[in-house]
């Protein structure tokens, strides 16, 4: 029987994601045992990957999250990223936008749904793919850990340089997959840690750095 969730990862990613056929079909399994129990899984399954949007020879930038929103609105399958108007924000993308504003002295050329940055090859990541409705970090122990090392490694395969935007411990536990010289780390953006290292840390100009010093094309953050 063919799973869903591996049909809803694009064609150009499945040839470099096919050693994790098992592990995205136990998690595939895991998520039919939680909807037959009653549970809610965000995202839904056709956006679990929807990150995979960007090909992997176009990312450029590696926005590395924890684990979706708990909130059935917020959770899209993009790290950090929430439906186009919704309101309030979160209060992780909340100092994203803060961060942004006082590194770069201007506002965001993207919304809240960060497509902006999806566009000029931004790939938003977390760490963990899916969770319960209304629980944090619900599928920390699924085998999530060898499905995304695998997608960070395609990234770097085809583009060593590639920006490792590394926010809060989970994201730092990928740092061996990026060159020492292309990593921007900080704390997490979220509100129990912002100030402990993320806001002030000018990430956005420091991964441009990288960038330019690579000969490669800035984000317009």
């Amino acid at each position: 029987m063919a799973s869903d969730l591996w049909n809803s990862i694009p064609e150009f990613w499945q040839a470099s994601l096919i050693q994790c056929r098992n592990q995205i079909d136990e998690i595939d399994a895991l998520i039919s045992i939680e909807k037959a129990a009653g549970l809610e899984i965000v995202p839904s399954v056709e956006r679990i990957f929807a990150a995979l949007v960007v090909p992997p020879s176009e990312v450029s930038v590696v926005v590395i999250g924890q684990d979706p929103y708990p909130t059935t609105a917020h959770a899209i399958g993009l790290a950090f990223a929430v439906p186009s108007g919704t309101k309030p924000l979160p209060g992780s993308l909340r100092n994203i936008f803060k961060e942004i504003d006082s590194d770069l002295g201007r506002n965001s050329v993207t919304d809240c749904s960060l497509t902006g940055w999806i566009d000029q090859g931004v790939l938003l990541l977390n760490t963990t793919l899916t969770t319960q409705a209304g629980i944090r970090a619900a599928h920390t122990s699924w085998p999530w850990d060898q499905i995304v090392r695998a997608i960070h490694e395609q990234v770097v395969g085809v583009n060593p340089k590639v920006v490792g935007m590394l926010w809060g411990n989970h994201a730092k536990q990928f740092a061996d997959l990026f060159k020492s010289d292309c990593i921007v780390e900080s704390a997490h953006p979220s509100p129990l840690s912002a100030s402990r290292g993320f806001l002030g840390s000018k990430p956005f100009t420091r991964a441009n750095q990288i960038l330019a010093g690579n000969d490669k094309a800035v984000i317009s953050w």
